[in-house]
């Protein structure tokens, strides 16, 4: 695949991904860009999934060199970019280290930097959802799809929210249908002493998935992080499954044929759903890695959000 690597004429963000044409942010970009007062543009490079290790170090490598180009936002890469480039950053936040993951490239002077932002954002996300004190009165559990990156990330900051005494889910099931990376979370919430109750799920098949999420208590949250109905078609569940009585469902994808979606859709008043897609959560991955990128502060409640959204919202449309 070719990619333009010639020098920038105008100040560049970066959105490297799969499908990153299809992503709303192509619309909203612009919008915020117009709000905060900068002058830049956003441009996508696609890549295919786990691609070869030298083009990762190609785009960053030209990030790197290019002053016109300030930065990026990783998508769906964020483990096997920074795997083939990691000698090239010059700081890493403490996230990146752990996750051994970055979904922000930015720029300090001569210093490139990499960020992983998804325990913040999915964090944000998260408390968008449910309110202080819910996982207390509510005694509902957390039910992770999928034991990649999102899901890791996620697990981060309830064990930063646990460390500070705040509000958790009693327990958190974690599916994934490959064992590979459920051992690799297992590893890394050893090393980082946590200490949610937590069981690691081998669920190679939609109806197994169906099985665990029946075993949840009601009021409990149930979560696709597996990237199927965006990255690929699907499901990680069948139609067959019965939501938990008054619980919560997150789809973290907001594109897509969102089948899991329609799925928890067709049980919202008969199972008392609350039901909630990725907007949200797109929004704040892209703010928090913006601001970062353009070294700027960008909100994430008050009014100053409400006319970030306002703004992208407009594009939804």
């Amino acid at each position: 695949m070719s990619r333009d690597y010639s020098p920038r004429a105008a100040k560049t963000m970066y959105f490297i991904g799969v499908t990153t044409g299809k992503s709303s942010i192509m619309k909203v970009f612009p919008k915020w860009v117009e709000y905060l007062g900068l002058e830049a543009r956003i441009e996508g490079f696609d890549f295919p999934q786990h691609d070869q290790p030298e083009n990762y170090r190609e785009v960053v490598a030209f990030i790197k060199r290019d002053p016109n180009s300030l930065g990026a936002l990783v998508t769906t890469h964020k483990i096997d970019l920074l795997t083939a480039s990691r000698d090239m950053f010059e700081v890493l936040d403490p996230y990146a280290e752990i996750l051994g993951e970055i979904s922000s490239i930015s720029k300090r002077g001569s210093r490139l930097c990499g960020h992983a932002k998804d325990p913040i954002t999915s964090g944000l996300g998260l408390e968008r959802i449910v309110s202080d004190g819910y996982w207390q009165s509510s005694r509902g559990e957390m039910l992770l799809l999928g034991a990649g990156g999102s899901s890791l990330a996620l697990t981060m900051y309830l064990a930063e929210r646990k460390k500070k005494g705040g509000d958790t889910p009693g327990r958190i099931t974690v599916t994934n249908r490959s064992q590979p990376r459920l051992d690799e979370m297992r590893r890394i919430h050893t090393s980082i002493g946590f200490d949610i109750p937590i069981e690691y799920r081998l669920c190679p098949r939609p109806e197994m998935n169906d099985t665990a999420v029946a075993s949840l208590a009601p009021g409990s949250i149930v979560i696709n992080a597996t990237g199927l109905g965006k990255d690929g078609p699907g499901s990680p569940l069948t139609d067959q499954v019965v939501f938990p009585e008054q619980g919560l469902v997150w789809e973290f994808n907001y594109r897509g044929d969102l089948l899991f979606l329609e799925q928890a859709r067709a049980q919202a008043k008969s199972r008392s759903l609350k039901i909630v897609d990725g907007w949200d959560y797109f929004i704040y991955g892209w703010t928090r890695v913006m601001a970062e990128v353009f070294d700027i502060d960008i909100p994430v409640t008050g009014a100053g959000f409400d006319q970030i959204s306002a703004l992208a919202e407009e594009t939804r449309k």
